[in-house]
């Protein structure tokens, strides 16, 4: 799957920040900066979501092949990424959306001050309620 170089670095730049800001806390819990670092977890986990990765198996393939997101391809094995993920605190992937959330609050808020399409403007005008549906597949 062919990813869209926009969406990546938007990511990147919406998380970098977050993931910065929990590096301290990262080390005070004892974690050591390997391989399947901070960084590298979260991308792991946004591709999964974003990108509807079937599994841990997949999710390896690609990292070895392309890269996640803003980090470059890595061979780590299956196992290693699955056994990472069982032993991963949560709670970075928590305090990481958790240092996110204004940010997506603020973007949510400017984003609906856009002006609707004509279209929708004039159904607003003819009915109480309407429903709008994309029926693109991506």
């Amino acid at each position: 799957m062919l990813e869209d170089e926009v969406v990546p670095a938007q990511l990147e730049a919406l998380v970098t920040p977050a993931i910065t800001a929990q590096e301290n806390y990262y080390r005070r819990l004892g974690l050591r900066d390997r391989i399947l670092n901070l960084p590298l977890m979260v991308a792991a986990l946004l591709t999964l979501l974003w990108r509807d990765v079937a599994g841990v198996r997949e999710l390896s393939r690609i990292l070895g092949r392309e890269g996640l997101l803003w980090c470059p391809p890595t061979q780590v094995s299956q196992q290693a990424l699955s056994q990472r993920f069982l032993t991963f605190p949560a709670e970075l992937f928590e305090r990481v959306f958790k240092e996110l959330l204004p940010h997506l609050r603020q973007a949510w808020c400017s984003r609906t001050r856009r002006l609707e399409p004509e279209s929708t403007q004039f159904a607003r005008r003819c009915f109480e309620q309407i429903w709008i549906a994309d029926s693109s597949t991506r």
